[in-house]
């Protein structure tokens, strides 16, 4: 070891010994900073839940897919409207996908347009509006028709959010909701479809049995309506099929809209089926079903039931 290389070396620790300090805090910054980079970039970034995901040309169902992501793959997100994610893939294109399908832990293998659409439920009644009642006993809640819509609405949800489809409900407890409120969520979130949950009742008790499908736009909610109202065909009622009703839920309603009557509460034989257990999981399959139908695509890409 030559003179020149132990006085370098000797330099070199007084050094250290002067700046370790400053060393220290140097890296400390420089790896926070770090670290504050990679989070930013992530933050940018959303992860693919589903596989096959569409990427749209707009924010809504109804726009033509022009890509679909693989499971896990990231997106970078460069803005937001009407609950869709404005994303950039392969670094040069951008398109939208549903904001619910990314970032989340779901047991859905694959997106289906059913997934991707936002679906707003509606329990009838509620709070101090009973609605129609099984006897003339009002001071039971098991009389009630506000009790077996949100129960059957509840199980619709459940299984519809199991399919993927982003769902908002009117009411999720005994709440009083007014009319007017509720057509107004579907138009304001531009939702793709609106079902109103009821029982009905007849003037007298056992007059009349089944279940009922009504619409008010034509042009814009049949197709909805016969899509639901196949699968009500195998129930123990009848299915006294598809009628114009000029009801106020979904007269005011500027999406697809219907109102199911599913079953008549003041009928013993329906109300027996009606406070079944199983009851709200039957009408929620049939519901899910009918929804997905409704937003199937053929071959050619042609939307099914618009």
């Amino acid at each position: 070891m030559t003179y020149f290389t132990i006085k370098k070396d000797y330099a070199l620790m007084k050094f250290l010994q002067h700046r370790w300090l400053q060393l220290i805090i140097t890296i400390a910054v420089t790896v926070t900073l770090g670290i504050l980079m990679f989070m930013l970039t992530r933050e940018q970034t959303v992860k693919v839940s589903v596989d096959q995901l569409n990427i749209r040309s707009a924010p809504t169902l109804r726009s033509k897919t022009v890509h679909k992501a693989k499971l896990n793959s990231r997106l970078v997100k460069i803005g937001e409207k009407n609950l869709w994610y404005h994303v950039r893939y392969d670094d040069e294109h951008t398109g939208w996908v549903a904001s619910w399908l990314v970032n989340r832990r779901t047991n859905l293998k694959r997106a289906t347009n059913l997934s991707e659409a936002t679906i707003v439920l509606d329990p009838g009644h509620g709070g101090n509006d009973s609605g129609a009642l099984h006897t003339l006993d009002a001071t039971k809640p098991s009389q009630m028709e506000k009790t077996y819509t949100l129960k059957v609405t509840k199980a619709i949800a459940a299984d519809l959010r199991a399919h993927g489809a982003h769902v908002l409900m009117t009411r999720d407890d005994d709440t009083y909701v007014g009319l007017a409120p509720r057509p107004a969520l579907a138009n304001k979130i531009d939702a793709d479809a609106f079902v109103s949950i009821h029982f009905d009742s007849s003037p007298e008790q056992n007059q009349s049995s089944g279940l009922t499908t009504y619409y008010y736009h034509k042009e814009l909610s049949y197709g909805l309506a016969t899509s639901l109202n196949k699968q009500l065909n195998n129930y123990p009622m009848p299915n006294k099929g598809i009628e114009f009703g000029n009801f106020q839920v979904i007269r005011d309603n500027q999406r697809p809209a219907v109102l199911l009557e599913m079953g008549y509460i003041n009928d013993s034989h329906d109300f027996k089926t009606i406070s079944g257990v199983t009851y709200p999981l039957r009408v929620a399959n049939s519901v899910t079903k009918g929804l997905n139908n409704y937003f199937a695509e053929d071959e050619s890409g042609t939307k099914v039931g618009k």
